[in-house]
């Protein structure tokens, strides 16, 4: 189905089950030694979807090469490290509120060690907070920094849902907004960032991801809308990959946070693949090319 406004959705369907498919290769990462993740495994199973529950426990047969599941392990790898390590070096500057924008099954309070007195703050929809606060809680996991989860959607008043939870607007802070913009509509994407650069004294940072075209997502290419679709279906999701995205023009991400005031850096996913000694499949080749010049972005408020 397509999105629509207020849509809502839990962790095995729609959209709420693409954080499902993230923690599942966070799981593969951690297997293969790439990241230290050990509660996305015990997340993915919680949730129950079983093309997860096959892939983990080595039942998916054909559906799943070998080099299928070292590509989700690697891609996954890369995006846990960049933004892992943006956290890390924003505390070893001095940071001490951090604010996880679309938290799905993240599990960062919990793994990552945070200096002592840092606040984290989780926003995800509430049955997505619920679910995960409470698996973990059942599983023995203990936050290892000041976790404030808080339930509410991110098109709706989450500025004031932050403040109301102990946020201060006059702490530097922070942000990660991982695998989130193309769940947005438009408008809703440059009004996130209107409100963290809002709620950001200086010094404050955010990373996120630039990617400089739709096509891969929209099907404005029928051929590599269907190797993506094809893959999409190989993980057991019924729903239409192009159906889960807002369609649209939208902002050029770095341009926005430059304009309001944030000094961007930016790295190409190649080179940092290429940095981590992965190479590349030859299957890949149509959809690398619509994800040309994607890259992880992360900025400091002047």
């Amino acid at each position: 189905m397509a999105r629509t406004d207020g849509d809502s959705w839990d962790l095995a369907s729609g959209v709420g089950a693409t954080a499902t498919a993230v923690a599942a290769s966070r799981a593969l990462a951690h297997r293969a030694t790439l990241i230290d993740d050990p509660w996305a495994e015990p997340l993915v199973k919680a949730v129950g979807m079983e093309m997860f529950l096959k892939i983990l426990d080595g039942r998916a047969g054909e559906e799943h090469s070998e080099a299928d599941l070292q590509r989700m392990a690697q891609g996954m790898a890369v995006r846990t490290r960049y933004f892992d390590d943006f956290l890390t070096d924003a505390t070893a500057d001095g940071i001490r509120q951090i604010v996880i924008l679309a938290s799905g099954l993240d599990t960062r309070p919990y793994r990552l060690a945070w200096p002592t007195g840092t606040a984290v703050f989780e926003i995800d929809q509430p049955q997505v907070i619920d679910f995960k606060t409470s698996t973990l809680l059942s599983l023995g996991a203990n936050p290892t920094a000041g976790l404030r989860t808080i339930g509410v959607d991110l098109r709706d008043d989450w500025p004031g849902a932050l403040r109301a939870n102990g946020f201060d607007p006059s702490q530097p802070t922070a942000w990660i907004a991982e695998g989130l913009l193309i769940y947005l509509p438009p408008e809703a994407q440059d009004r996130l960032f209107d409100h963290i650069t809002a709620l950001s004294p200086a010094r404050s940072r955010v990373a996120t991801e630039f990617m400089p075209s739709m096509e891969a997502f929209t099907g404005e290419d029928d051929q590599t809308d269907q190797d993506g679709e094809d893959r999409w279906r190989k993980l057991g999701f019924n729903d239409d990959l192009a159906d889960l995205v807002y369609h649209g023009e939208r902002s050029h991400v770095i341009d926005y946070l430059t304009g309001s005031g944030w000094d961007v850096t930016g790295e190409l996913m190649q080179e940092l693949f290429e940095a981590s000694g992965f190479e590349g499949h030859d299957d890949d080749e149509a959809m690398a090319e619509k994800f040309t010049g994607f890259q992880y972005i992360s900025a400091t408020l002047s």
